[in-house]
C-alpha cells in the first residue's frame, strides 16, 4: 500500500470499539491489519492473504515490532466459495483494500466478506480507480451480495465505499 494512504486516517470512517472482531482481505504485510489490531485491543484481527511470505512478515511485526497479541494470519484464496475459511456471522468488520481491482473474481470476494460479516456489521471497500473496476460495478456487485450502501468518501488516488449487511 502506498505510503500516501494513512491506514488511521481510512479507519475513523468506521464505528469501531475495542471488542470487535475484524479482518483484512488480502492484508500482505498488514497495512490495515496491524491498524485494526491497534485499535481493536480486546478483539481479534485476521490478515488474511494468498501469499505465505507476506503472513510471515505480518505475523513478526504483530508480535515483535508492535506486540500485539490479537493479530491472527491466514493463508487463503478467496476468490473461492468459503474461502476465508472463518464462519458465518462471524465478524464485526471487514475491510477489502486494494484488491478488488486486481482480482478476477471479484463478485466472489465480496460474497465472502458479506457471508462473514455479523448482521449490522460494517464492510469497507477501499481502492484505487481502474479502469478494469469502476465505483459502479462495486456497487452493483455488494447489492447483489446483500449489502446495504452507506456512503463513500474519496482521498487524492483512492476511494471508499462503506457497507453494512
Amino acid at each position: 500500500m502506498p505510503e500516501f494512504l494513512i491506514p488511521e486516517e481510512i479507519l475513523n470512517n468506521l464505528n469501531l470499539a475495542e471488542n470487535m472482531n475484524a479482518c483484512e482481505f488480502g492484508c500482505g504485510t498488514g497495512f490495515f491489519t496491524l491498524a485494526l489490531a491497534r485499535r481493536l485491543k480486546k478483539g481479534k484481527v485476521f490478515g488474511l492473504d494468498a501469499q505465505p511470505e507476506k503472513l510471515s512478515v505480518l505475523s513478526s511485526k504483530a508480535v515483535h515490532l508492535e506486540g500485539l497479541k490479537n493479530v491472527f494470519t491466514m493463508q487463503c484464496d478467496l476468490e473461492n466459495p468459503f474461502g476465508s475459511g472463518i464462519r458465518r456471522n462471524y465478524l464485526d468488520v471487514v475491510l477489502i483494500p486494494n484488491l478488488l481491482f486486481q482480482a478476477e473474481n471479484k463478485c466472489a470476494i465480496i460474497k465472502e466478506g458479506e457471508r462473514i460479516l455479523k448482521p449490522k456489521g460494517q464492510l469497507l471497500i477501499v481502492d484505487r480507480p481502474a479502469e478494469v473496476l469502476s465505483l459502479k460495478q462495486i456497487k452493483i456487485m455488494a447489492a447483489q451480495s446483500g449489502l446495504l450502501f452507506r456512503r463513500e468518501f474519496f482521498t487524492d488516488n483512492y476511494f471508499g465505499l462503506l457497507y453494512t449487511k
